[in-house]
């Protein structure tokens, strides 16, 4: 059984970028979804769709790589752990990289990244950070 089943979706797509890999599968779960939808929509992945499998269903992701197979994601951490919850206001977001990373919230109006979050002035649970 899991206990960090966010930590184990970015360990699983930690680990398939490191090896090159096209896609990669991982349990389905709201959450999940809300993730997979935000790296899409911040240009992180290609798209993600979900899979029939046994014995439950499961996101695919589709990894993404430049021209010349240089890694998009260069870094995914996962920032509020089960141990250690970290939330932050949307006045104390700071841009990840000066901007070239993204930081991903589970907020009251679901998963959202930190440029969303300081438009909309919402604050939230930090999941993770990618870069």
């Amino acid at each position: 059984m899991l206990t960090d089943p966010i930590a184990d979706m970015l360990t699983r797509i930690r680990n398939a970028v490191r090896v090159e890999r096209a896609h990669v599968e991982v349990p389905l779960s709201k959450v999940k979804r809300g993730v997979a939808d935000v790296l899409k929509r911040e240009g992180y992945i290609w798209d993600w769709k979900e899979v029939e499998s046994t014995p439950s269903q499961s996101l695919r992701i589709e990894l993404k790589y430049g021209p010349n197979g240089e890694r998009v994601i260069q870094s995914i951490r996962r920032v509020s752990k089960p141990g250690r919850r970290v939330y932050s206001k949307a006045s104390d977001l700071r841009p990840v990289l000066n901007g070239l990373g993204i930081t991903i919230l589970s907020t009251s109006r679901g998963v959202i990244s930190d440029r969303e979050a300081r438009q909309r002035n919402l604050g939230g649970e930090v999941l993770c950070e990618v870069y």
